[in-house]
């Protein structure tokens, strides 16, 4: 006879699979609806991790505008700090310059909500985009064998079964390596129609791959009785939630974009109270070889879909912020140097950026030494001097309260990054 934990972690994610060839079947819609609706359940701390995919210059997005060899490194990309100039580097702290297109981001800093990392990046030094981000997703940067992603391991550490199939959820059309694995984790595409992907969650695919006949067949009345009813209550909730019509809090405004309508549903899931804890989403587009532009252009627009669509979801939860963070991550950097083509090539560190009132913020954290040719790896690159684990841990235990590094990054002894206030 199936564990409660077991089903829930297998065949209760079942429930949502059926989503990926069409809508909700009727005889699942109608124990939905036959069911009644129980109070939602308890509120919740929530990480929010955001991949961008691609490698984004973080010597742009965060720039030592004081740096002489940085300047003469980018004769056609350089951004001034100077006043006057037609769209100056918006100035942080003396040395470092935030990009204008990420004005959003400057008050949050300011208030001390907002920290960034520079010369953050992975030990391994491969510039290859997929095996970098495998090794950033997966947490075990030397490791290509590792079967689960670090936030499905998370998961797995909350010290709580998951009694609900949104205890981690994907804002992507597959789910990502980072939730790879045996803990409960669903991608939606979008909550208007429920399209969920199981692609690498082997638990939930393979009873995915039987029709809810079978399932009712196969398990006990009581046990689907009592396990499908958090499932039910939960599709229900969506139900009636009429996300289609969601109206954000205090005047939130969403760019139109892919970020954007991401993080707008992350933000309706929080308030429904349905048992999020750790929610995923991507930012693309940041591979920028050509064309990569200054205060305009292709990074800046980037730039200012990324800070836009963070401030608005945080504006929108504010009557839950204390209980969200939100962090940001790329797979490498770019060159110091600029190329050939008005752009950069695939580097090595970069920076990412930590939003939370429980985060020390208004501060660049790491080590970015003077951009002189000696300085710089393999006399190209922005050295990685922070490893990302020392950061993923760090926000992860503070906020998520997780202690358990041997088992959330394997193989990573380091010390953390000291950002969080808790």
């Amino acid at each position: 006879m199936l564990s409660r934990r077991g089903f829930l972690k297998g065949s209760g994610l079942a429930l949502f699979g059926v989503g990926l060839m069409g809508g909700i079947p009727a005889f699942m819609a109608e124990a939905a609806a036959s069911d009644k609706l129980v109070a939602p359940y308890k509120r919740k701390r929530v990480l929010v991790c955001i991949f961008q995919r691609g490698a984004m210059d973080g010597l742009m997005a965060v720039t030592p505008f004081g740096d002489k060899y940085l300047q003469a490194a980018r004769p056609g990309l350089f951004i001034s700090a100077a006043s006057g100039g037609k769209d100056p580097l918006i100035d942080l702290d003396g040395r470092w310059g935030l990009h204008p297109g990420m004005r959003a981001f400057e008050p949050l800093f300011k208030e001390g909500r907002l920290g960034i990392v520079h010369g953050i990046g992975s030990p391994n030094n491969t510039r290859s985009h997929f095996d970098a981000q495998d090794y950033m997703e997966s947490g075990t940067p030397f490791n290509k064998g590792t079967a689960s992603g670090w936030l499905n391991r998370a998961v797995g550490l909350l010290g709580h079964d998951a009694a609900t199939p949104f205890a981690a959820v994907s804002l992507t059309s597959a789910l990502p390596r980072s939730l790879y694995g045996d803990h409960p984790s669903v991608a939606i595409s979008n909550l208007q129609d429920f399209a969920i992907q199981l692609k690498g969650n082997p638990a939930a695919a393979s009873t995915a791959a039987r029709s809810w006949e079978d399932l009712y067949d196969q398990t006990s009345s009581g046990l689907l009785q009592e396990t499908g009813k958090e499932s039910f209550e939960a599709m229900k909730m969506l139900q009636r939630a009429d996300v289609r019509n969601y109206q954000p809090s205090g005047g939130a405004i969403y760019p139109p974009t892919p970020l954007g309508n991401s993080l707008r549903q992350v933000a309706q899931l929080i308030k429904m109270d349905v048992g999020l804890e750790v929610s995923f989403t991507e930012s693309n587009g940041w591979d920028t070889h050509f064309n990569q532009g200054s205060d305009n252009g292709i990074f800046a627009r980037n730039v200012t879909d990324l800070s836009n669509s963070i401030a608005a979801f945080w504006k929108d939860l504010e009557a839950y912020q204390d209980d969200v963070t939100v962090m940001t991550m790329t797979e490498f950097g770019r060159t110091v140097h600029q190329n050939g083509t008005g752009g950069t090539d695939h580097g090595r560190a970069s920076c990412n950026f930590i939003l939370g009132n429980n985060v020390a913020g208004g501060k660049v954290y790491g080590t970015v030494a003077e951009l002189a040719v000696e300085n710089l790896e393999d006399r190209r690159d922005l050295p990685v001097t922070t490893d990302f684990r020392s950061v993923f841990s760090a926000v992860a235990d503070a906020h998520l309260k997780i202690a358990d590094d041997r088992i959330l990054l394997p193989d990573w002894d380091g010390k953390k990054v000291e950002l969080m206030k808790v």
